[in-house]
């Protein structure tokens, strides 16, 4: 026995040994990854030197002899920390994900073969204006040459992760940063799935229960569609969902999850100082590391400082000394699903506006990881790339013998988007940076401005033009062998919507509805937002003038105006009610929630019960009232719609009847489905997060997720690579957070700001910003998340162009010399 003891000590003491011995020697070869910040280094493709000067919170400052030498800095302080971030959006881009992950990411692949995308950057180069070019010529060879120094200098294969899915890295080139503007642009739009299911939805309700789900903006005119059905026949009412669960490297976030953000700027004359400011953050999905670089470069026509995206050398948000710069999503339709009709005696013909013509076509061959190449035929018709029935849930709306083609402005092969982008760094004035956006083709935005005198807000990207007599006016899939369903064209930049420094001093965008033209001059008719802008207008409107401090108040803000609006009606009924009942009872758990509510000011506080008690409530409302009309429809409809349950609480045009159970004989009313719904939220919270009502936390269930793409669901490596927060806010509130709405966790933060800058032009250096996460891609860095934790307490750093104040508490200055 002693024997065996001894050899069981030995065999444990050996395994933990070799243990450590593996974690010690994979830590090893994690960190040679890790870049030294105070090198000096010789490189190939520069003029002069340049110097990477990192401030305290390691961002880059970029000093060189010239605007190439400038971008060859950034592109090296991109590779530096985000290297792996870099190829990863280049592959995706390119559809070559599959490579490295498999058949999980074959349907992702495939999507993005046959958008094509990467070829529309690589023939839009050539559509670039000479500085723009050279920029990016200068740009990538900054990359290269840090690949350069990674392979010498044997860095670590340039991150940890190059170790776990190794594979060889081709040199970066000028169309990948195009590629990735246009990747955005994929993200960024939800145009193509509300058509789907607004057109899935007509087929089992009424018009006038149509308008009701699926509202317009509020603030004007309601006009009912006709039914899918009776434009296109033969489409069943109820098929199964055809598209891929959700996948994090899925470029096209779910309808719900399309891009968002907030921007406003105030003039000279609303302002406590006496010239302008401006706040603004972009909303995209929460990840590990976040998609925002801070960075700072000092161009000939001076500095300019603010977010960047790694792999494209542009501020897409920021500002130099003398303009502020903000976007945010303009919702423009810039999408079309058309119905194409395929010859049945001919498969590679499809019906034209002058009869049957061939597909333009050619094959593409998908290489997978472990398994047999993938070979797909990619297709294109007048009107854009054929999609597959099963992307999308094209299958549920396309008739039979037709096929979908989606057309896109984001396909041009002539998009200037970046000439327009490096335009507006050396722009002086707004005028200046109005002028800039009329080369942006794509992703539509709203671009908020602010010189030292005067502000405004200008739409950019390519709007197009419909048709008057367009069958669904843009909002179906429709025929596109039909003239009226055609796109004609873009409108002339022109038209597109602006306000230049109005007479109440103050502009900005919530992604609400800014404009009213009627169809085709619409813009849109779907919009991102109609609460947020009900609590920025009013706190816009109760200061005479205006600070940075009142701005970053605004811009953290998180009172729900969707809150204090719906409970009014949902507990309207049921406010104060009941008999006295015992504590630990469903009945006394349900008289204490009111009662937290009915004091409650709507502030959706991390620290507070009340947000989730409402906010569990509201979901479980919604849920009930849709699920019998809807059947399977119903779990597309993953977040509240407060204009939706409004409609239903004020009766508006015959709405209050969805509280009715239609299969039921009873005749529900909204009191009834609002009792049922607390009794379902105060279970489900039990269930979740304790029976004690007031002792759960909004901060526990609107947790921010920031996660690693590809890592983030592996045991172990998980908890070293994601970033979980305890958050405020929430889907309506300025300071957003928008919730995940489906599985176990619905409420968790996915999709924030995650740049948050407020420009201060009376005293420039007082300006601030800040990122979700933190300047490096690297777990094992001490920048992977030291803006994380400032982040979420709604605190910012210093955003100055003073080089003395970048260079006084440095954490490092690396300094390139030509190589001879």
């Amino acid at each position: 026995m002693v024997v065996i003891f001894r050899w069981l000590v030995r065999l444990t003491t050996g395994l933990l040994v070799l243990i450590v011995a593996v974690a010690g020697l994979a830590y090893y070869f994690a960190t040679r990854s890790l870049p030294d910040y105070s090198a000096s280094n010789t490189v190939a493709g520069l003029s002069a030197p340049v110097e990477i000067v990192r401030d305290n919170a390691n961002v880059p400052h970029i000093f060189g002899e010239s605007d190439a030498d400038v971008f060859f800095g950034l592109g090296y302080a991109h590779a530096q920390d985000r290297l792996w971030q870099m190829t990863m959006l280049r592959r995706t881009v390119q559809g070559r994900l599959s490579e490295l992950f498999g058949e999980r990411t074959l349907e992702i692949d495939e999507v993005l073969r046959r958008y094509d995308l990467y070829a529309a950057a690589t023939a839009s180069v050539a559509a670039q204006d000479d500085r723009t070019i050279q920029a990016l010529e200068a740009y990538a060879a900054g990359v290269n040459a840090w690949l350069d120094q990674v392979n010498e200098g044997a860095l670590g294969r340039g991150a940890p992760e190059m170790w776990l899915f190794n594979h060889a890295i081709a040199p970066w080139q000028p169309a990948d940063s195009i590629a990735i503007l246009k990747l955005m642009a994929l993200q960024l739009t939800s145009s193509l799935e509300n058509e789907v299911l607004r057109a899935r939805v007509s087929l089992v309700v009424s018009p006038d229960r149509l308008r009701d789900i699926l509202p317009d903006d509020p603030t004007s005119g309601v006009a009912a569609l006709p039914s899918y059905a009776s434009l296109v026949p033969d489409v069943p009412e109820y098929t199964p969902n055809t598209r891929m669960a959700y996948d994090p490297l899925m470029p096209v976030p779910p309808r719900a999850l399309a891009g968002a953000s907030n921007a406003w700027a105030a003039n000279a004359t609303r302002s406590a100082t006496g010239s302008t400011l401006m706040a603004n953050d972009p909303h995209l999905g929460l990840t590990a590391p976040s998609i925002w670089f801070l960075a700072r470069l000092e161009l000939q026509d001076g500095g300019v400082i603010g977010g960047t995206i790694p792999g494209v050398p542009v501020i897409l948000s920021g500002r130099s000394a003398d303009l502020g710069w903000g976007l945010t999503t303009a919702n423009v339709d810039d999408q079309d699903i058309f119905l194409e009709q395929v010859n049945p005696d001919n498969p590679d013909e499809y019906r034209g506006l002058d009869g049957w013509q061939r597909f333009r076509s050619r094959d593409s061959i998908i290489n997978v990881k472990d398994a047999p190449a993938v070979t797909i035929r990619l297709r294109w018709t007048e009107n854009g790339p054929v999609m597959p029935s099963d992307q999308f849930d094209l299958r549920t709306i396309t008739p039979p013998g037709h096929v979908t083609a989606i057309g896109w402005t984001a396909l041009s092969g002539e998009d200037t988007s970046m000439t327009s982008a490096m335009a507006l760094m050396r722009a002086k004035s707004v005028d200046d940076a109005i002028a800039a956006g009329e080369l942006h083709i794509a992703p539509a935005q709203n671009i908020t401005l602010a010189d030292r005198d005067r502000v405004a807000m200008q739409t950019i990207g390519a709007m197009p033009v419909r048709d008057a007599n367009h069958q669904s006016q843009g909002r179906y899939p429709s025929f596109g062998y039909l003239p009226e369903n055609r796109w004609q064209g873009t409108f002339p930049y022109a038209d597109n919507p602006r306000f230049v420094n109005p007479a109440g001093g103050i502009v900005g965008n919530t992604n609400n509805k800014m404009i009213d033209r009627p169809f085709p001059d619409h813009v849109s008719f779907d919009w991102g937002d109609t609460q947020r802008v009900i609590r920025w207008r009013n706190l816009m409107q109760a200061r005479e003038v205006h600070t940075r401090d009142s701005f970053i108040e605004a811009q953290l803000d998180t009172v729900s105006v969707t809150a204090r609006t719906l409970l009014t009606f949902m507990g309207a009924d049921l406010w104060f009610t009941g008999d006295a009942a015992p504590d630990g009872t469903p009945e006394r758990r349900r008289q204490v929630a009111l009662e937290l509510l009915a004091a409650w000011n709507g502030e959706m506080n991390e620290h507070l019960p009340e947000p989730l008690i409402y906010a569990a409530w509201a979901r479980a409302f919604q849920a009930r009232v849709i699920r019998d009309e809807l059947g399977p429809l119903a779990s597309e409809f993953t977040h509240l719609d407060p204009v939706f349950l409004e409609r239903i609480f004020r009766d508006v045009d015959g709405a209050s009847v969805w509280c009715d159970v239609i299969q039921s004989a009873p005749v529900e009313t909204c009191t009834d489905i609002a009792s049922q719904a607390l009794d379902d939220a105060l279970i489900w919270i039990a269930e979740n997060h304790g029976p004690a009502i007031e002792a759960v936390r909004w901060g526990d269930a609107h947790e921010a997720t920031h996660d690693h793409p590809v890592l983030g669901t592996t045991p172990i490596l998980g908890w070293i690579v994601n970033i979980r927060q305890s958050t405020s806010g929430g889907d309506n509130t300025l300071m957003r957070g928008r919730t995940r709405g489906t599985g176990p966790a619905p409420f968790q933060n996915v999709h924030a700001a995650g740049y948050r800058g407020v420009y201060d032009f009376a005293d420039p250096d007082s300006s601030v910003f800040i990122s979700s996460t933190g300047q490096s891609g690297h777990p094992f860095s001490r920048y992977y998340d030291n803006l994380g934790e400032l982040w979420r307490r709604g605190e910012y750093i210093p955003m100055s162009l003073d080089p003395d104040l970048a260079r006084a508490a440095a954490v490092g200055v690396t300094t390139l010399t030509p190589a001879e």
